[in-house]
């Protein structure tokens, strides 16, 4: 059934059936799918409903917005799931469900409440440290005692990575280098109506040169109907303080070598702003992140959204404010 399934959008094939040499990520995420109607009919109906239990869960701490009522169906899903599963260990299937993935998700709703929505944060993140560490090591080698290679080729790897510290920290890297690589144009960032454009809906890796420094491009366009000024901003955002902390705000970036507390500084050394302003509801930020999943030049871009109403449906906020 699972080759079986016809071409449509949204759909990935598996025209090889269940016989998977390999098994990755996306390939998982697609066959979610496809995989109830695959298996309906062949299994128990309370395997079927553990299983249908287990995908509304994934899918549900997978969203980006997560609110109380998402909770309450988080904590529904994950209780239908244990009543159901049992299924299996009834059918002589498992004896035991000793299996740290499944005991995490206890800890979901509680750490969601904690920490915020994971955002798509997987489990098996610490591949992206195994493939690093293990298995490009093992492709640079002779494959013959291939362990003493690995070792050394990850020493020397370390051993480059604190050397690049050491030059960035001494501005030993502010050569021409970096001069061309941070003159070559950034992909054009254009979430029209609000930051909200289908195509970078998504972070992503980025192919572009390695920069040393990040860089953040707000959207072309500001909004439209909001505050022009930071006291009207004050009102709208209901952050009194506001005007203070940008006074703050101002003066440390005017005087970075000032390590007096802002307590200490006298009240009329902050510069005030009165001029106009304009608001932006997203942003793209592009930095060096080797250890994520980046481009071969280390580099990714993720889009910072702050949408009173994202894609006419809900607000969307991936800042403080």
């Amino acid at each position: 059934r699972i080759a079986a399934v016809a071409s449509f959008s949204g759909l990935r094939r598996f025209p090889e059936g269940r016989g998977f040499t390999q098994w990755t990520g996306d390939d998982s995420k697609a066959l979610m799918k496809v995989y109830l109607p695959a298996i309906e009919g062949h299994v128990p109906v309370e395997v079927m409903r553990a299983f249908r239990a287990l995908l509304e869960f994934c899918y549900l701490v997978r969203r980006n917005i997560i609110t109380e009522r998402t909770l309450t169906e988080i904590q529904d899903a994950l209780t239908r799931f244990h009543h159901y599963r049992e299924a299996f260990r009834d059918s002589g299937v498992v004896f035991t469900f000793s299996l740290p993935r499944q005991h995490s998700m206890m800890h979901y709703s509680s750490l969601i409440q904690l920490f915020g929505a994971p955002n798509g944060l997987c489990s098996s993140i610490t591949e992206s440290k195994h493939i690093k560490a293990v298995k490009e090591p093992w492709r640079r080698s002779s494959r013959f005692n291939a362990l003493g290679q690995m070792l050394l080729t990850n020493q020397r790897l370390d051993k480059l990575a604190a050397l690049r510290t050491d030059f960035t920290t001494r501005n030993m890297l502010n050569g021409s280098s970096a001069n061309v690589s941070g003159n070559i144009p950034l992909p054009a960032h254009d979430p029209t109506n609000g930051g909200q454009n289908e195509d970078e809906d998504e972070d992503g890796v980025d192919d572009g040169p390695t920069l040393v420094q990040a860089h953040v491009q707000l959207a072309r366009t500001p909004q439209r109907r909001r505050a022009k000024t930071v006291p009207a901003l004050a009102v709208e955002l209901n952050i009194p303080h506001l005007p203070n902390l940008l006074r703050y705000f101002l003066f440390q970036q005017m005087h970075p070598g000032d390590l007096r507390e802002l307590s200490e500084v006298p009240e009329n050394r902050f510069p005030g702003y009165t001029g106009t302003i304009s608001v932006f509801n997203s942003a793209s930020s592009r930095f060096y992140a080797p250890s994520d999943i980046s481009g071969i030049g280390g580099m990714r871009t993720e889009y910072i959204r702050a949408c009173p109403l994202w894609r006419n449906e809900h607000p969307r906020h991936d800042c403080v404010f």
